[in-house]
């Protein structure tokens, strides 16, 4: 009874609207670049930060839909991780962006962790037992490059 309940649990998932949209934003920014593109488009780590929001429609799906803990972590961890690395300046971020991908991480996680696939639960599990310290890290070097940015804005305008 407890597999059929699984097995009830996952289509239940796999069906919901929301998982569909999840796959069909997943295309939009990362498999059409749509994640650097606003990088690009929208100087000042603005543009990072609209993907970022964007991107935490993974996290409330793995923490309300799917309701695990470790999963809602290891997708914040690759959010945040993709935060930063787009906030690096010159366009530099941007770039990395393009290569980084962390929506399609994001989405074979949820994916894996659905199908119970046993290295995608191993790897969320690791990724849940660092994610709080690498959490906390992370915000201060977001609020730092958020920081540089600005004050590289500050230069820039300064110049002309």
């Amino acid at each position: 009874m407890n597999e059929e309940k699984k097995r009830a649990r996952k289509e239940l998932i796999k069906n919901n609207r929301y998982y569909g949209w999840l796959k069909q934003l997943t295309n939009y920014l990362d498999r059409y670049y749509l994640d650097a593109a606003l990088g690009f488009a929208i100087p000042g780590g603005i543009g990072d930060a609209i993907t970022a929001i964007i991107s935490i429609a993974y996290v409330l799906f793995s923490a309300i839909g799917i309701r695990s803990f470790p999963l809602t972590l290891a997708i914040l961890n690759n959010t945040l991780r993709d935060l930063l690395l787009g906030l690096i300046p010159f366009y530099v971020g941007d770039v990395i962006d393009v290569f980084h991908k962390s929506n399609v991480k994001n989405m074979q996680l949820i994916e894996g962790f659905v199908e119970e696939d046993p290295v995608i639960v191993n790897t969320v599990k690791k990724k849940a037992t660092y994610s709080v310290i690498l959490f906390i890290c992370l915000c201060i070097m977001i609020y730092i490059m958020f920081r540089l940015a600005i004050a590289a804005a500050k230069y820039m305008i300064s110049l002309f």
